[in-house]
């Protein structure tokens, strides 16, 4: 029954991120907003734990969220077969332009944290 509670959480929260962000024409997805305002209420142990109950449910059985996908890389073959390799190209591009952002957020954290420390 808690791990209903969490998902419910989800939901909620998911659906005032939708109405902040279609109602105040925001430039960021509603499910984003959601996530932001989730984060925040995880300080909570009201909707911490639930939510923790329904992730570790929804981790157990991942596997299952990638049916879908499959069954539609199976439906588009042809597609795949004639867009692949741009596909792939983009998906890995985009990944290191990812974790290069990513290595010099953290980079900049760093130094920053250690120009304060010799101050």
């Amino acid at each position: 029954m808690n791990g209903l509670r969490g998902l419910a959480w989800l939901l909620v929260f998911q659906s005032i991120g939708e109405l902040l962000s279609r109602g105040l024409s925001l430039p960021l997805p509603g499910p984003v907003l959601g996530l932001m305002l989730l984060l925040g209420a995880l300080y909570f142990p009201v909707v911490r734990e639930p939510v923790a109950e329904c992730a570790n449910f929804m981790l157990a059985h991942l596997s299952l969220l990638f049916i879908p996908v499959g069954v539609g890389v199976m439906t588009h073959l042809a597609l795949l077969s004639q867009y692949g390799g741009r596909m792939l190209f983009v998906v890995v591009l985009s990944t290191w332009i990812g974790l290069g952002v990513t290595v010099l957020v953290l980079y900049g954290f760093r130094r920053g944290a250690n120009t304060k420390e010799e101050r």
